[in-house]
């Protein structure tokens, strides 16, 4: 495709997103579906936006007038997902109750994030994002600041429950913050809300019980 064909397709997209066309809004997340499945099989780096064309039955050009690339279409999926994720926790940390009731509700509403947004957040804690790429240096950049701020959050919770003495001091908080991040994240192996016959708020529920088990003070 030459430059200015794809100058061309691009404004046509442009024009359909800005002109809120319910068809153009449905077809679009049949590719994101259709990549999410290609993406979780593969791999991001795996999937090449032919592969996407070829699973919907169509050619790279139509793909184009929807999606501008496969970076474009991920990066777009996952920045929403990881900036609601952030300004959730700091809601809860910011928010009524104590450490414990808190910590609940995170990794509950965590469990219950990597179902709706799946799978394209278990991809996205799979990848290097110190390999993206010069052109995605800025979305790297900017998840990277988006994962700090949500492992501070969770930080912050710990270290005032340690204070109010509701959390018992077994570690440094960071460590218990990781922890219970990564115990979470770890579902990214087995966990796919269409085929599991165990829910995701069931999963939630028992693993916040699990941690809160060890870390509320007695």
């Amino acid at each position: 495709m030459s430059e200015e064909q794809a100058s061309a397709i691009g404004r046509r997209r442009a024009a359909a997103q800005d002109g809120d066309r319910a068809a153009y809004r449905e077809r679009r997340q049949e590719i994101i579906a259709a990549a999410a499945g290609l993406f979780k099989s593969h791999g991001f780096r795996g999937t090449s936006i032919g592969q996407i064309a070829e699973a919907l039955g169509t050619d790279r050009a139509t793909l184009y007038y929807y999606v501008g690339s496969k970076e474009e279409l991920f990066d777009e999926v996952v920045s929403d997902a990881v900036r609601a994720n952030v300004a959730r926790a700091e809601a809860i940390r910011d928010g009524a109750g104590d450490a414990p009731d808190k910590l609940r509700r995170l990794v509950t509403e965590l469990m219950d994030s990597y179902a709706a947004s799946y799978p394209f957040l278990y991809v996205f804690i799979q990848e290097n994002l110190s390999h993206v790429g010069q052109k995605r240096a800025d979305w790297s950049a900017e998840m990277r600041g988006l994962n700090r701020a949500y492992q501070d959050c969770v930080t912050a919770i710990i270290e005032s429950g340690i204070a109010e003495g509701t959390i018992r001091p077994v570690a440094e908080p960071w460590v218990l913050a990781y922890g219970l991040i990564g115990m979470v994240g770890w579902t990214n192996r087995w966990f796919n809300p269409e085929k599991s016959d165990v829910d995701a708020a069931t999963i939630g529920r028992a693993y916040a019980d699990v941690l809160l088990d060890g870390l509320t003070a007695r």
